[in-house]
């Protein structure tokens, strides 16, 4: 009972105190940080731009991307800044978070939690940068290698174009998480190693269809790579239920023999 619920001892209105504190806080963070993404937001325009860039000219086109609307790239200036501004702050916002909710959680449930959060933020993070430097570059090419005959050629829009990246990275740095989503399911014993590596084939079936909605364009290739990922992040998640329901097992020796004594 020592590691008893500090958070219990607060009264309603002692929490909707906290809460706002936290609010207020995070709120900040969040408005500092877009300062500092309108500082930065045209060098990280031209990072994002540069797969379409590389793109066009392999394919011997302009490189370059277009606006069609007088503050179009204003538009997309100050909303990348504020795009910016909550990833920068999110750090300090989760930290906001945690100081909330540790004070109510036993100290082995805070660490349990603590070792969620890093794992799940770095598995987004891997995603994006797969789908940036692996994934955004091929789909690219794939696409501007259909120019159209006679009069016709592409220009690019600047607002579509980060539309479809903003889409891809989010896209695959969700379908990274899939391991930790295993491991939840896992721990509440909802799936098993022997269950997830008998219905493999099965799971081969719904990521195809994953991947052929999340995919931007028809070809094979693409889905196959998307589909490699998920495959491999699956058979990840078989092995991280293994490591869950060993743990778990030996706990339970662990306990039963505790009681024997």
């Amino acid at each position: 009972m020592a590691e008893a619920d500090e958070g219990g001892k607060m009264s309603f209105f002692d929490h909707l105190g906290e809460l706002r504190t936290r609010i207020i806080h995070a709120a900040a963070a969040i408005v500092l940080g877009a300062f500092v993404g309108f500082a930065v937001a045209k060098p990280v325009l031209a990072f994002v731009a540069r797969p379409m860039v590389i793109a066009l000219r392999a394919a011997h086109l302009e490189d370059k991307l277009i606006f069609t609307h007088p503050a179009g790239y204003l538009n997309l200036v100050i909303t990348l800044g504020l795009y910016l501004g909550v990833v920068i702050a999110s750090p300090y916002v989760l930290y906001q978070v945690w100081l909330f909710v540790a004070p109510g959680l036993y100290k082995h449930e805070r660490k349990a939690l603590a070792a969620f959060i890093v794992p799940t933020m770095a598995l987004f993070f891997i995603g994006i940068a797969f789908a940036y430097y692996v994934i955004l570059p091929y789909l690219l090419r794939f696409l501007t290698s259909f120019q159209g005959n006679g009069p016709f050629t592409p220009l690019i829009s600047i607002e579509e174009y980060f539309n479809l990246v903003l889409i891809v990275l989010l896209g695959v740095g969700a379908v990274f998480e899939l391991p930790m989503l295993i491991f939840v399911l896992a721990i509440f014993g909802i799936v098993t190693p022997q269950f997830l590596w008998k219905n493999f084939r099965y799971a081969i079936l719904i990521i195809s269809v994953v991947a052929a909605i999340i995919t931007p364009t028809p070809d094979a290739m693409t889905m196959l790579i998307f589909m490699a990922p998920m495959i491999l992040l699956y058979v990840v998640g078989i092995g991280v239920a293994a490591m869950v329901v060993r743990r778990k097992r030996r706990t339970q020796e662990a306990l039963e023999r505790e009681r024997q004594r």
